[in-house]
């Protein structure tokens, strides 16, 4: 992989000391990319603000987010998966497509209704993915029901969604927040805009008659497990008040390659976040006015969220089914006695100290 440079977009956002950092993980990486081959593609359900809908997933393969090439976030490795040089070009984006409708014609006995699309960085920034694409891919899925399209605030405007709510389709924007903190935003996770901005993007998401996904991230780097819960409490309610957020994705964090993450993980100096405590959240924001769901990630693997190893099944089970019924008495179900070990990582595990229990 070519040394990443930061561009005019990118220069004075963000800790410039990451990104040197960064940029630095980042080269290390020398795999390649095939552009016509989606980086991934598989299906399953999800909960919509109109119920559990079955839903393809896609996740094409350009040339990565500008803001990871310039740095980027600490916990993100996905940029190290896409395509060498920056860009992709219609055609190639086009192909990858086509192996997404394929393998849904192989697996499906029918077309779903849901339609995700990322590019793990930004669907509507026109460098990743140029305008006679969107609208190509507009065109597509129109027959569908509804479409999730990844987008940093920036790139947001009521003039990309209509491309997709002028053929008829439901639309949600799902933007990486991370966090409503902004710094936790900063500091922890690298990433350059304000709660602010995520507000700005909900309005041209509103004004476009479009929904917005949030995604929040559990325990990112440098807090503690506790921080980390009451992070996710505050962040998911202040999402909650923003007008068009009608769903909140609690990512916990895993430990991706190729990232900052990833060499304090060998150093000792960060655990991914117990799965009792994505559990916790989710039954303490089973009421609130947003949908909120959860998808950890290697779950039960050292490298991703986890409690004990032998209860971790069960957890998951329990977080998928409420991800679908959303009745957080599912969790009243599940029990290990490492309940108390979290219990006690809450109490006394402090930044210094971190991480108290591996």
């Amino acid at each position: 992989m070519s040394q990443p440079t930061p561009e005019v977009y990118e220069q004075g956002k963000g800790m410039d000391a990451h990104n040197q950092v960064m940029r630095e993980i980042r080269s290390r990486k020398d795999a390649s990319y095939d552009p016509h081959e989606p980086t991934r593609v598989w299906l399953d359900e999800d909960n919509t603000p109109d119920g559990v809908r079955g839903s393809l997933t896609i996740i094409l393969n350009t040339g990565g987010c500008r803001w990871a090439r310039a740095g980027g976030c600490t916990m993100c490795g996905y940029v190290a998966e896409s395509v060498d040089g920056g860009s992709v070009g219609h055609e190639a984006l086009l192909d990858q497509i086509d192996v997404c409708l394929s393998h849904e014609r192989e697996h499906a006995g029918e077309p779903a209704p849901l339609v995700k699309i990322y590019t793990s960085g930004s669907f509507l920034d026109d460098r990743e993915v140029g305008p006679e694409t969107r609208e190509a891919i507009a065109e597509t899925f129109a027959d569908r029901e509804r479409i999730v399209l990844e987008a940093l605030p920036d790139f947001v405007s009521r003039e990309k969604l209509e491309v997709y709510t002028d053929h008829g389709l439901d639309v949600d924007v799902a933007i990486g927040l991370e966090t409503a903190t902004d710094r936790v935003r900063r500091d922890c996770v690298n990433k350059y805009f304000d709660f602010s901005d995520f507000e700005a993007a909900c309005a041209e998401a509103v004004a476009a008659d479009a929904g917005v996904k949030a995604y929040l991230l559990m325990k990112p780097p440098f807090l503690t497990e506790s921080e980390a819960v009451e992070d996710m409490l505050s962040s998911v309610e202040r999402c909650g008040a923003v007008e068009g957020c009608h769903t909140v994705s609690m990512n916990p964090c895993n430990v991706q390659r190729y990232t900052m993450v990833d060499d304090l993980y060998f150093r000792g100096g960060y655990r991914p976040p117990w799965l009792w405590s994505v559990a916790h959240v989710l039954e303490e924001t089973a009421d609130t006015d947003v949908l909120v769901v959860s998808d950890p990630v290697g779950h039960g693997s050292d490298r991703g969220p986890h409690n004990c190893t032998g209860c971790d099944d069960l957890v998951q089970k329990a977080i998928k089914d409420f991800n679908l019924r959303q009745d957080p008495t599912v969790f009243e179900q599940v029990s290990c006695e490492c309940e108390t070990t979290w219990e006690a990582v809450l109490e006394h595990e402090r930044s210094y100290n971190q991480p108290l229990a591996r």
